[in-house]
């Protein structure tokens, strides 16, 4: 056992918990089952839900057993928004959002081996729709409800911004009711004893601890604890977790590895920091000293590297990392673009300003004019004076003639340029979907 709770507090992980002596001996005396849900209102977790997968997984390491709780059944609902109604989706598509996320979660918790001994610290993955599907309405409303004060459902900071504008449906009023439940029934089946969830699920928590008070009186397990950790911001002022192009997805096909690798690298000095204390696996002192270097050689984005490359192995695997890495190297010239498979490739132009074209190579126009339609230079004369001062490449050989043009040998996988203008400014042109 380890003190995870120091641990988390060291990190600035912890915003709301219960009686924290209590957790902490509880915790001490452990191991402890804890849980966090995660709703299928989406085909994929997003980099928002790793913070919470990752706690899970730190609770573990200290000798505590984690859940990971897959919403079959309160995806059907949906958590209510501050600002409108959720959009259903059938349950088709929730049932095979629900297989998405149970393959993502099972990637990053200890499992009992399939025919093996299950040890007391092996990951759990269930799903709430096996109880809450089996209840009835009479059932909810008779056992579930009647714990419930509508005076203080009311007074929820979700329910109060919807009433103030367009209103809420009854059912998402009563998602806490669900929620609530899916706590009693771990309490129950397994002997879960904390929850854990993002600042904003405090309310849901409480209640569900209130719930198990109501209907069980703690026992037999005792008392039950919650644990929310801070949501994240940027330093900027905007949203953690979105880019240009929309959230960072940990499906590949939503969010390319290159990209997710590109987000972590990308991160501001000022905030990465608290991004390698929250999402990474090192130790703090291994993250002070990234945070040194950081500091003293800002440039070199030693912390930012090793972020990127520990999350992209974690959630893509050692080989896709190294893809990446390869590719981020060789579009600046540091590396060999034609030893690049297309995927690879693809998705890193797609991360840099880029133009589509139709046709043959033999179609395309002159190396200057793509240099301007990429955006790497304003304008067709100032790529002339850019080939002129030597400051021009494609696919990293220099481009020293300002009436060059492409040939079908220069194509990459059959269809991609990488440009460059001076040593950080990379343009791509992709043949074929103009």
């Amino acid at each position: 056992m380890t003190d995870i709770i120091d641990d988390l507090e060291r990190r600035g992980l912890i915003a709301q918990t219960t009686d924290l002596d209590d957790l902490r001996k509880a915790l001490a005396d452990g191991p402890v089952t804890v849980y966090c849900g995660f709703d299928p209102t989406a085909g994929s977790l997003h980099v928002g839900h790793l913070l919470q997968v990752l706690t899970l997984a730190r609770f573990q390491r200290a000798g505590h057993r984690p859940i990971a709780l897959v919403g079959g059944g309160t995806g059907l609902i949906g958590d209510p928004k501050p600002s409108a109604e959720r959009t259903m989706n059938s349950v088709e598509t929730v049932e095979q959002w629900v297989g998405n996320l149970s393959g993502q979660l099972s990637a990053f918790l200890r499992f009992a081996p399939e025919g093996g001994a299950e040890e007391a610290t092996d990951a759990l993955l269930v799903d709430n729709g096996a109880w809450l599907g089996a209840m009835s309405a009479v059932d909810l409303l008779r056992d579930v409800g009647k714990h419930f004060s509508v005076n203080q459902m009311l007074a929820r900071e979700t329910v109060r911004s919807r009433l103030d504008g367009d209103g809420m449906s009854y059912t998402e009023f009563s998602y806490v009711l669900l929620q609530s439940y899916d706590y009693v029934e771990l309490y129950r089946r397994h002997g879960c004893t904390l929850q854990i969830g993002g600042s904003d699920q405090w309310g849901n928590i409480t209640a569900g601890l209130d719930l198990i008070r109501r209907m069980d009186g703690n026992e037999p397990h005792g008392p039950a604890h919650g644990l929310t950790t801070n949501l994240l911001t940027k330093a900027d002022g905007s949203k953690f977790g979105k880019t240009e192009s929309g959230a960072v997805w940990l499906d590949s096909e939503l969010t390319s590895p290159y990209a997710f690798y590109q987000f972590w690298f990308n991160a501001d000095d000022r905030d990465v920091g608290r991004y390698l204390r929250s999402f990474s696996l090192r130790s703090l002192e291994e993250i002070e000293e990234l945070e040194r270097q950081t500091e003293e050689r800002p440039a070199a984005r030693a912390a930012q590297r090793a972020l990127a490359e520990e999350l992209t192995t974690l959630v893509h695997g050692h080989e896709e990392c190294r893809k990446v890495v390869e590719a981020s190297r060789a579009l600046f010239g540091q590396g060999d673009l034609s030893a690049l498979d297309a995927r690879t490739l693809g998705a890193a132009i797609a991360e840099v300003p880029n133009t589509a074209a139709a046709g043959s190579a033999e179609d395309l126009p002159p190396v200057v004019d793509l240099l301007a339609d990429t955006g790497l230079v304003p304008s067709k004369s100032a790529a002339r004076r850019t080939v002129q001062e030597g400051g021009a490449y494609l696919n990293n050989t220099k481009v020293t003639d300002v009436d060059a043009r492409v040939g079908a040998d220069d194509l990459l996988q059959g269809r991609f340029l990488v440009l460059r203008r001076g040593k950080r400014s990379v343009g791509g042109v992709v043949l074929g979907e103009a």
